[in-house]
């Protein structure tokens, strides 16, 4: 048992509210997200608890029913948000380098500087 934040009674863990003086007992914000085309009448509910245990909870929903549920801990939920952050609209690593690598010789007015292909050096 758990003391309840507002009225200190004791309130049994699977209470979502306080029997004595009725305030929430875990904060949290809930958020649907739409399937793709391919998985019609599903839906990803995603619950971020805060509190004692903070934690992100995926539920899976099929036809109004929660079929599986996983929680990640606060460091695999950033580590999941990177990974969806870095999605295929990012670009590669490659290609930041050149970027950078052309805004680096246009500030040094070393847009004439060319360099040399070492593959092509050795021939």
């Amino acid at each position: 048992m758990t003391a309840c934040s507002r009225c200190g009674k004791d309130v049994e863990a699977r209470f979502r509210f306080c029997p004595w003086c009725g305030v929430a007992q875990r904060s949290k914000l809930v958020e649907f997200f739409r399937p793709h085309p391919n998985s019609p009448g599903r839906a990803l509910r995603v619950s971020r608890y805060f509190g004692d245990e903070p934690q992100v909870r995926f539920s899976v929903w099929d036809d109004g029913v929660a079929r599986a549920a996983v929680s990640l801990d606060e460091e695999e939920s950033r580590r999941l948000a990177a990974f969806l952050a870095a999605g295929p609209h990012q670009p590669r690593l490659l290609n930041q380098v050149s970027t950078w690598l052309q805004s680096f010789r246009t500030d040094c007015n070393l847009t004439d500087v060319r360099v040399q292909d070492r593959s092509s050096a050795r021939r």
